[in-house]
């Protein structure tokens, strides 16, 4: 339906549109490739000059449902035949709206690089780059079909002006035959190429509309974005990187999609699906990768040679219609090969496009990263691009670098063309970041050796360098206490230890001895430990484990004095030779007094060794 109501808006504002009698067009070859998802029209047109005045202009009229996705558009002319053939002239082209012309038609006008006088002629060559142009009938089909499209066109050229002869060749794809095609007089199909004409004499807006309706299983692989990072080094590198995300825009696969079905045989169970892309990369391409979201993807192979370096990607998964993935392309490139100088400005000399093959980018952005530095920036593109300025802020960078940012939409194989950015740069800015971290290094270690030669110490005379030294004077006489109270353990134990022995040999006088060499020792130790505990009482900074320190002195002479009791109590026992319940019960009170003690002494230790 949407083809049959195109027709007839354009017919209708075809019969109402003037012609244009000053040119004539004495012949017309159209060549229309329908080989892969960009449809690609070029056209050789004679034009002659049939009026009294020269002409400046030859225009060409689109119909607006193809003026929408028109990608691409050049004209060249060509003068002489065979070896005598010059060059092809490129010729500017403009949007114009002529006056009384139906609003249904889009006009482009071609300049002609100088007047075509009465009764001269021009040949022109024409080329029109469509994108979207192929309309997938059906719009869905199973995992195993083969994807049909349709494409709409005119058998007779669309001109303001009068054709005297026309021909027209469709160029399908080799593998399949034409489901239809609209059959005119002098219509023919030979092999994978559908032939219309000669039409002669034919008047000026003559349309006469045709449907191919065919299969194309090429990939119509189409990023919806693109954005092209190109970062400029003066150490020798062109960085590229470029973030993809596609979208398979053929016909969208119905049902479920069946894995074992593509691997067992996936020519057949995934025919109208693409499995690999082909990036023809600049030659010397070197530190190739090829990643997503996450990671790297290994299904890639890279050929290369000084002419040129082949990338072949493999998504993760094949590409069905309404399929989409997200990838990253990046590269380097050698500085030497893009950047160059000319009158006082260096230049980079870059392609624009995208380097996969028949890709269609819906909008496409490439930003230029600039040293930082770059000043007076220009740019020179070979067709109309949006454009603005950024900074971007990289490692050791102080003011930022300068980015050029292109933006274009509805972008196509043929441009891929190269574009120019003009900058001025000192060379003394090259040495910046090398300084910066020179220097930065140099300060780091200065700053070390001052760090280690620097007397960091709390001045001898303030009041906290005072605070300190009496508290290690503290910490050293509790030390000292601690010291004497194991000490005075110590002698305990062992005299413990002769009653034992006592028990075992009953050697009285043996037991005896051993007290009063205990009771000499731990006399000692007291007149030791007086000088001690007087330091404390007369210092502020042992306020605080002042008293768990006299706790701790109190509990070990308690202590003592009932090891000593124990001590006599078995003495006398042995003496008078007296034993029984009795002895044992008094001993056993004692000794659990002499447990409880000996608890207490040490949980005091533990807790002023915590302080």
């Amino acid at each position: 339906m949407g083809f049959r109501f195109d027709l007839f808006l354009l017919s209708v504002a075809i019969l109402l549109a003037p012609s244009l009698s000053d040119l004539v067009i004495s012949k017309v070859d159209r060549r229309i490739d329908l080989t892969s998802q960009i449809v690609r029209i070029s056209a050789t047109l004679k034009v002659e000059n049939v009026g009294p005045d020269p002409v400046l202009e030859v225009l060409l009229p689109f119909p607006d449902h193809q003026a929408k996705n028109l990608a691409y558009l050049a004209t060249t002319t060509n003068e002489g035949k065979g070896k005598s053939k010059g060059p092809a002239t490129s010729l500017p082209i403009e949007v114009v709206q002529p006056n009384e012309m139906p609003p249904a038609l889009t006009w482009y006008s071609v300049s002609l690089p100088k007047g075509l006088g009465k009764g001269e002629s021009l040949t022109l060559d024409i080329l029109a780059v469509f994108t979207h142009a192929l309309r997938p009938f059906p719009e869905k089909i199973s995992q195993a079909e083969n994807q049909l499209v349709a494409f709409q066109e005119s058998a007779h050229y669309l001109s303001p002006y009068i054709v005297k002869v026309q021909l027209l060749s469709v160029k399908l794809p080799p593998d399949f035959k034409p489901e239809s095609y609209t059959k005119l007089e002098r219509s023919e199909l030979s092999g994978s190429e559908i032939k219309y004409g000669p039409y002669e004499n034919l008047p000026p807006f003559s349309y006469s509309p045709i449907i191919v309706h065919f299969g194309n299983n090429q990939p119509f692989a189409v990023a919806q974005e693109l954005l092209r990072e190109i970062e400029i080094s003066h150490w020798g590198n062109v960085q590229v990187t470029e973030h993809y995300n596609l979208i398979h825009g053929g016909s969208q696969i119905k049902g479920e999609f069946s894995r074992l079905d593509y691997q067992a045989r996936p020519h057949v169970g995934g025919a109208s699906a693409f499995r690999h892309l082909v990036a023809n990369l600049p030659p010397r391409a070197h530190s190739v990768y090829y990643r997503d979201e996450i990671g790297n993807i290994s299904t890639s192979n890279l050929w290369g040679d000084s002419k040129k370096t082949q990338l072949e990607i493999e998504p993760r998964y094949p590409m069905f219609g309404g399929w989409r993935t997200s990838f990253t392309i990046g590269y380097g490139l050698p500085l030497k090969d893009f950047l160059f100088q000319s009158e006082g400005k260096r230049f980079l000399n870059i392609s624009f496009g995208s380097p996969i093959r028949d890709l269609v980018i819906d909008n496409l952005i490439v930003k230029v990263v600039l040293p930082e530095g770059s000043k007076d920036v220009s740019v020179s593109a070979p067709f109309p691009v949006k454009q603005w300025h950024e900074i971007k802020f990289s490692h050791l960078d102080i003011d930022g670098r300068p980015v050029v940012v292109l933006e274009k939409t509805n972008v196509v194989q043929e441009h891929s063309q190269y574009f120019q950015v003009y900058y001025k740069f000192n060379n003394v800015s090259l040495l910046r970041e090398p300084l910066m971290l020179i220097f930065g290094f140099f300060f780091m270690f200065i700053a070390c050796i001052v760090y280690v030669h620097a007397d960091l110490t709390i001045s001898k005379s303030s009041a906290s360098y005072v605070a300190k030294l009496q508290w290690d004077e503290v910490k050293t006489a509790i030390q000292q206490v601690q010291n004497i109270i194991n000490r005075c353990l110590t002698v305990h134990d062992r005299l413990d230890a002769t009653l034992r022995d006592l028990s075992r040999t009953g050697d009285v006088q043996a037991c005896k001895v051993a007290r009063k060499a205990a009771d000499s020792l731990l006399k000692d130790l007291s007149k030791e430990l007086k000088p001690l505990l007087a330091f404390l009482h007369s210092s502020p900074q042992a306020a605080q484990i002042l008293p768990k320190v006299e706790d701790l002195v109190a509990k070990e002479h308690e202590l003592q004095e009932k090891l000593m009791l124990k001590h006599s109590t078995v003495i006398e026992g042995y003496e008078k030779k007296s034993g029984g319940r009795e002895m044992e019960n008094r001993v056993a009170l004692i000794q659990q007094k002499l447990t409880a003690l000996r608890q207490e002494v040490d949980d005091l230790l533990e807790v002023i060794d915590e302080i």
